[in-house]
């Protein structure tokens, strides 16, 4: 059974990489929700598509759209 380092390192089992296509050097992403957390490996061009139903306002720049989300998300 993995267990988690002195540094809050976790070892993932070989088979459960495999199995989720899981590479030396691949780049992920995790999550937490309801006290479990999630691993997710990147994948390019994964989202491409996923805001295509939200209307763009050319008059926003993307510093101001940044700046919006930031200040929405909060301290």
């Amino acid at each position: 059974m993995p267990r988690v380092s002195s540094k809050r390192q976790i070892t993932l089992p070989i088979a459960q990489c495999r199995e989720a296509g899981i590479e030396p050097g691949d780049e992920y992403r995790c999550f937490v929700a309801d006290g479990r957390i999630t691993i997710v490996r990147e994948e390019a061009g994964a989202a491409k598509g996923f805001l295509r139903h939200v209307p763009a306002d050319p008059a926003i720049s993307d510093d101001e759209s940044l700046q919006s989300a930031l200040d929405a998300s909060g301290p």
